[in-house]
């Protein structure tokens, strides 16, 4: 991405031009020059290996991809990232770098919702356009009234009705039980991310009177989580349902395999258990069969029922991705930074340019609230409609899509909605490590 790409580590030597750029007021940057967009991730630290990498490489190809076919009007959009190191203190200081010396007008990416929620209301404060492509949260964005904090990705709570809503439907068939037979146990981090998907998901049971026999919380740091087992195996839960991010889902599923934890089902939603490829890696055959939550890779989809030019679309971006990453099989999380990305440039940042000649965070704030993609017109299958000031979610994809994947061999496959899935494999199949006996 030559040219494309300005780091703060490389700012002093990404050229004059850049250079010069940084001390034109904004009102002149506006109307020529490329256009600086912030991306903001975790590129070290714990969140890195959970996903946030692959939300930065997809957003890499996403940019690329979108200057090779001419940018907006002809303009380039050129990258200022920031490394927020999955921390939130590091988090906030970039943000206000990126705001403030570099003078940027959006900033994109945020993949920890314990960041966004800080985040969010400086971006407000300082009316300057927020793009999150990942922290999935629903507190990020509830009751908030924020107008200027857009979301095109799922909330928590569509991960809790996706995970509940397969039990649900396949508690007779598959586990031989009723549904209000069936014991739930929620684990989950203590920030922002977790505490949302499983409140979503006690919420979600007690709509369908589904027992929840435990709910416990943990430090994504913890060094044990031997006792959550012990817990775990005296409730005898029938379906674990997991919100974690990385070294913590790999430490319990190696003390919940030492420590003998058996189970029907673990149901993870999104963050580290959506790198598949690192889950495999370190545990190989224990777990397939593991279910997760979160909007699909494009490659789950079923190409043809996609939008005038979305399998295109697709199609670039894999091939793109695939041999710069060498992976056959691109993580969740690859798919949502290019489609979430993609969004803001295609039906975002163009419109603006196109209307104004420049990319004020009023302009794009303007555009964001005029998108309107149908179902199927993203490579992730879902339609893009934000919800409007004034209502509860205002600023999120009121179109965003969660599915459930199964884990096959290293690849993951879509098994709810039943329309769109294949049979899920349910319960664990009888010599599986983690199957009940």
């Amino acid at each position: 991405m030559t040219g494309v790409l300005t780091t703060r580590r490389g700012l002093m030597q990404a050229g004059a031009g850049v250079a010069l750029a940084a001390t034109v007021p904004a009102t002149a940057r506006s109307q020529s020059g490329p256009l600086r967009v912030g991306v903001m991730t975790d590129l070290s630290g714990p969140f890195a290996g959970a996903g946030s990498q692959p939300l930065f490489w997809g957003a890499e190809v996403a940019i690329e991809l979108f200057n090779q076919r001419g940018g907006a009007g002809g303009r380039q959009v050129q990258i200022v990232s920031a490394d927020s190191q999955s921390r939130a203190e590091v988090a906030i200081n970039e943000a206000e770098r990126l705001l403030g010396q570099e003078q940027l007008e959006v900033v994109t990416g945020i993949y920890s919702s314990a960041h966004a929620v800080p985040l969010s209301g400086r971006f407000q404060q300082q009316k300057k356009l927020m793009w999150i492509t990942s922290a999935i949260a629903t507190a990020v964005l509830k009751d908030k009234n924020l107008s200027y904090v857009f979301r095109p990705t799922v909330h928590s709570d569509q991960y809790a009705e996706g995970s509940v809503s397969f039990i649900h439907e396949h508690a007779k068939a598959r586990l031989g039980t009723d549904p209000d037979k069936v014991r739930l146990a929620v684990i989950y981090e203590d920030g922002p991310y977790g505490t949302g998907v499983a409140a979503g998901i006690e919420a979600e049971a007690r709509k369908r009177n589904m027992p929840v026999v435990m709910k416990e919380a943990y430090s994504a740091t913890a060094p044990d989580l031997s006792t959550l087992v012990t817990k775990l195996r005296r409730e005898r839960a029938d379906v674990i349902m997991h919100a974690g991010y990385n070294p913590d889902i790999t430490l319990f599923l190696r003390q919940a395999k030492s420590g003998g934890l058996r189970f029907k089902m673990l149901i993870g939603h999104g963050a580290g258990y959506s790198q598949i490829d690192k889950l495999s890696e370190t545990f190989g055959a224990d777990v397939n069969n593991i279910c997760n939550v979160d909007p699909a890779a494009t490659q789950m989809l079923d190409q043809s029922r996609l939008g005038a030019g979305v399998a295109d679309l697709a199609a670039a971006f894999l091939q793109r991705y695939q041999a710069r990453h060498q992976s056959n099989d691109p993580p969740t999380h690859a798919s949502m930074g290019f489609n979430n990305t993609w969004i803001f440039l295609e039906h975002v940042l163009k419109p603006a340019v196109a209307k104004t000649g420049g990319m004020t965070a009023d302009a794009l704030r303007e555009a964001a609230l005029q998108v309107d993609v149908p179902v199927g017109g993203t490579i992730q299958g879902y339609g893009v409609k934000f919800a409007r000031p004034g209502t509860p979610m205002s600023g999120q994809n009121e179109r965003s899509i969660a599915v459930v994947m199964q884990f096959d061999n290293g690849k993951s496959k879509v098994v709810w909605p039943t329309a769109i899935g294949v049979p899920p494999v349910l319960p664990l199949p009888a010599g599986h490590t983690y199957a009940a006996r």
